[in-house]
């Protein structure tokens, strides 16, 4: 088996990678184990001159890394250069933070001195998606390194040289040799790494099916696990929105990154009193979305990252019009070379259809009209996913109190929903469980210990 970098703009192969051996994936872990407890005991001062030394290679080759995520996923160059910005300050966040997330934290008991330390854990296996090739990676590893685990990365098989530049990123900037490295493995020997006694844990991003299976999997072998799964974001837009800042934060929303984004609104629950006046807006906005070559910075949607991504999401549509629900615009393959499909519009979505149950991961807005902003809740809430969710009013105090009736792991009011190093992110349900970002992420890779002493 071969991975292959495929350019979803072209359809053209441009390079091809090895599996790798069991002999050569146990070789690997073995010089992994060897540099962890070093760098376990590694000082907050050392772990943050690299963190910053991290930052420093990822800008400085910016251009670099960044032709590279469009190349091989489709992304925009001018959101693949925002990734590079975004991984840069997560490094600088956990390098000014990390030691005071994890200092000792005194607590008074009945011993002379009681504290409760947060030590490495280990070697984290981190299970990755193409979507974000750089972002997703740093995203937990920035926070796994800090904390003084090492990593081994499982990447997603399209981004092939995305993730090999990652661990030359790691090594650019002078960690120590094997404290992270990139596994060149398939799907089928993710089991035999979460289950190998040099692995403390594993984190995962993707799938609700791919969750399942590593947790399943990590439960077995007693083995800590995060999973940041799918989402099918609620954008709730209520009867007293700003209406032209709301329509053009719902395009943001909704087309950035081809609609390839976990936290992407997918469900616009609109009001009744609203809804003919921003469907009209949101119509106009998205018929006039470009689509073209990702390099050129006219380009609004660039191509999806895989042709049976296309034709699945595809397929999902056609459904869902056979079930009822109204094709208001795009709904179909763009003609051509490449990935590249319509940004498109599903209005009258009702329960039943896989428009209203099933997250749509590319370029496709679905339209369910509620009567009121309490059957708007239950029409969020009425969904297996809970990841992020945003609300869109004048009224701050009716949205705050709205935000709290949400089952999700985040609400957004009057924003759109985005990760950012200062706020966790995770979701509930089958979004996934445990959370990454600010103290609470890092605290996820510690061993949270007791100590007391009379």
């Amino acid at each position: 088996m071969a991975f292959q970098s495929v350019n979803p703009a072209t359809g053209k192969v441009e390079k091809e990678f090895a599996t790798w051996t069991e002999s050569e994936l146990d070789r690997v872990l073995g010089q992994v184990a060897e540099a962890t407890p070093a760098w376990g005991l590694t000082s907050h001062a050392e772990r943050s001159d690299l963190l910053r030394r991290a930052a420093q290679v990822l800008q400085e080759n910016k251009s670099e890394y960044a032709r590279l995520i469009t190349l091989e996923m489709g992304k925009l160059l001018k959101e693949a250069e925002a990734e590079i910005d975004k991984c840069s300050m997560a490094f600088e966040y956990y390098a000014d933070n990390a030691e005071a997330f994890l200092a000792d934290e005194i607590i008074e008991t009945d011993a002379g001195r009681s504290l409760v330390a947060y030590l490495p854990m280990g070697t984290i296996l981190a299970v990755m998606p193409w979507n974000f090739p750089f972002w997703q990676v740093f995203r937990f590893a920035t926070a796994g390194l800090a904390a003084g685990n090492s990593v081994v990365l499982k990447h997603a098989s399209n981004v092939p040289q995305c993730a090999l530049a990652i661990e030359d990123v790691i090594r650019k900037a002078g960690f120590p040799e094997n404290v992270f490295r990139t596994l060149m493995i398939g799907a089928s020997q993710v089991q035999s790494v979460i289950e190998d006694p040099r692995i403390s844990g594993v984190t995962l991003t993707g799938s609700e099916a791919a969750g399942r299976k590593v947790a399943s999997q990590a439960g077995a072998a007693m083995k800590k696990s995060v999973l940041e799964l799918g989402g099918s974001d609620p954008f709730i837009v209520l009867d007293d929105c700003d209406l032209e800042w709301t329509v053009s934060q719902a395009i943001a929303s909704r087309f950035g990154n081809c609609g390839q984004v976990c936290i992407a609104a997918k469900r616009f629950i609109l009001l009744d009193d609203v809804a003919d006046a921003f469907i009209e807006r949101f119509k106009e906005s998205v018929d006039a979305l470009k689509i073209g070559d990702p390099m050129d910075a006219d380009t609004a949607i660039g191509p999806m990252s895989r042709i049976d991504l296309r034709e699945e999401l595809h397929q999902q549509i056609q459904d869902s019009i056979k079930a009822g629900a109204v094709a208001l615009t795009g709904c179909a393959p763009a003609p051509g070379d490449g990935a590249f499909y319509k940004p498109s519009l599903l209005d009258k979505v009702e329960p039943g259809m896989r428009a209203y149950e099933e997250e749509f991961f590319g370029p496709v807005g679905i339209i369910i009209r509620a009567r009121d902003e309490m059957e708007a809740i239950r029409i969020a809430n009425d969904s297996r996913f809970g990841l992020g969710s945003s609300i869109w009013t004048q009224d701050v105090e009716r949205g705050e109190r709205l935000a709290r009736l949400l089952q999700t792991g985040s609400t957004f009011i009057n924003g759109l929903v985005k990760s950012d190093p200062r706020l966790p992110i995770g979701g509930v349900k089958a979004s996934g469980y445990g959370r990454e970002l600010c103290h609470h992420g890092i605290r996820e890779w510690c061993n949270t210990k007791a100590i007391w002493i009379k």
